[in-house]
């Protein structure tokens, strides 16, 4: 019972993020990034400036579609924390359960085409991007705990990783590969870790 309460309720907060963003959207594409205020924003959905603050950080974060944190996101982290197998493979299994669970491609166009006719929220699109993997950094050291090179090993990982999605990300959205994401992203790091544990000299 408390199950499908909790589970009812995350619904309906996913719900309302979910309109906020839309009508974010919206409202930008028809009167620009700042032709409105958060406080209309909440008016045409119906909710409280405090409900807004609740879901997103910024106005920017709104349009973006990037929420405070979702529950399930943070049981996923708080699993790779907990974890004790490979820190390479367990940081890009949760790299892939995270795009699989909020699927981002399903999204991009639809931000895309909001930051084509407000080309200033680029730089705050990218603020956001590194924001993550700083976060994704301070996950990595928590697993790692305080050594002395644990800062330096979890910003390379976290690099390493973004730039194999990056490239996986591109195949996706400009090269409409048919091949999931899971596959697109495992096979990279197949390839990176053969570069970098072989020597390889031209002939």
């Amino acid at each position: 019972m408390d199950t499908s309460a909790e589970s009812l309720r995350e619904r309906n907060k996913r719900e309302t993020s979910r309109t906020l963003t839309d009508a974010a959207r919206r409202l930008t594409a028809e009167k620009g990034f700042g032709g409105f205020t958060v406080e209309e924003l909440c008016s045409e959905v119906g909710v409280s400036r405090r409900t807004f603050f609740n879901y997103f950080a910024s106005k920017e974060n709104a349009v973006f579609g990037f929420a405070v944190i979702d529950s399930r996101q943070q049981k996923l982290e708080e699993r790779f924390v907990a974890q004790s197998g490979d820190l390479l493979d367990d940081f890009v299994d949760l790299t892939i359960t995270r795009f699989e669970l909020f699927n981002p491609v399903h999204d991009a166009r639809a931000l895309f085409a909001v930051i084509d006719t407000e080309p200033r929220l680029f730089k705050a699109l990218l603020d956001q991007f590194a924001e993550s993997e700083r976060r994704d950094a301070n996950l990595v050291v928590q697993r790692l705990g305080e050594g002395p090179d644990a800062a330096l090993r979890a910003e390379v990982l976290v690099q390493t990783v973004g730039a194999l999605l990056r490239l996986s990300m591109d195949q996706l959205l400009h090269h409409q590969s048919p091949v999931p994401f899971r596959e697109l992203l495992t096979s990279r790091l197949a390839i990176a870790r053969s570069l970098l544990t072989t020597s390889e000299k031209a002939d």
